[in-house]
């Protein structure tokens, strides 16, 4: 699997990513063998990001478990902040505890990235959360740190100079990401770039067979712009696959180091890794045309948190 460099951090990541929300939401311990057999055919196939949070329940415990034995073969991040503990979830005490109990759920004395989880620009300027991370850091439990989140925090985030990873959204009916300049200013700066609901959640396809579905809290949104864009007809040089062509549109931008999709299933995740190929090939007419349908119908289209 094709990998590329991390921003400037020196280390080299697949393109492709796994996200581990939806394992840790929605598995139980009882099927573990299910989260070991997405995780390890991840890594069998040269994914080698795994993106997890303190928040996403049994998460961090079943990559423990299933993969902390193959450490050494995958790059790990993880989040601490919004639900990650009592009290003030943004305070030096419980990030600083947050992420002593990542380690040990996950079974490892360290990680690649700690990010803070979406919190706005004033817990950002108030210095505590920050600190917290850079102490971590500084005492080799994280290597490097990170921002995960969105609109002005993220743009906070990456002119403040302090984080060297940036975590985003970005796909074919989120584009503020990209028109805004957060992507370009952020890969100017090196940072790590780490996509989040890089194919919006199946929105793309959904909106074609006219499907809605609402599982995830961002999903009647992305539908609902899916079906906007789709409105004006074909798009120029679509495949016929939405995911690739979803998946296709997030990976054209330079800017974008690591996308990660996240599945409880084994069989989306072999399908996912199988449309990597084309997905990196899609054209470049159709992503430009999927920019213009964004500019023209973008109404308030922020990035959803």
């Amino acid at each position: 699997m094709e990998k590329v460099k991390f921003g400037n951090t020196g280390l080299e990541v697949a393109r492709l990513g796994v996200g581990l929300a939806e394992i840790g939401s929605e598995l139980t311990m009882s099927e573990i063998d299910q989260a070991a057999e997405v995780l390890n055919g991840a890594l069998d196939a040269g994914i080698n990001f795994l993106d997890t949070a303190a928040s996403y329940n049994i998460s961090e415990e079943l990559i423990g478990k299933t993969v902390g034995v193959r450490r050494d073969e995958y790059h790990l991040a993880t989040k601490a902040g919004r639900g990650s503990g009592d009290g003030d979830g943004w305070s030096y005490e419980t990030i600083s505890d947050s992420i002593d109990r990542s380690l040990r759920r996950l079974q490892t004395d360290r990680v690649e990235t700690v990010q803070l989880h979406s919190c706005g620009i004033d817990v950002l300027e108030r210095g505590d959360a920050i600190r917290a991370l850079e102490d971590a850091r500084d005492a080799g439990k994280t290597r490097f740190i990170g921002y995960s989140g969105d609109n002005e925090a993220a743009h906070w985030a990456v002119d403040s100079g302090m984080f060297q990873t940036l975590q985003t959204s970005f796909n074919l009916v989120e584009q503020r990401a990209y028109s805004s300049g957060l992507l370009e200013k952020a890969a100017a700066a090196g940072m790590g770039v780490i996509i989040k609901r890089p194919i919006g959640g199946g929105s793309w396809g959904r909106a074609k067979s006219g499907e809605a579905s609402a599982i995830r809290r961002y999903d009647d949104e992305y539908f609902r712009r899916s079906v906007a864009m789709r409105a004006d007809g074909e798009v120029v040089g679509e495949p016929e696959d939405a995911i690739i062509a979803a998946m296709g549109f997030t990976f054209a931008h330079p800017e974008v180091n690591v996308a990660i999709v996240g599945t409880k299933n084994p069989r989306h995740m072999a399908s996912n890794i199988e449309s990597l190929a084309a997905a990196l090939s899609v054209s470049g007419d159709m992503v430009d045309d999927l920019h213009e349908r964004f500019a023209r119908l973008d109404d308030g289209w922020r990035q959803l948190t």
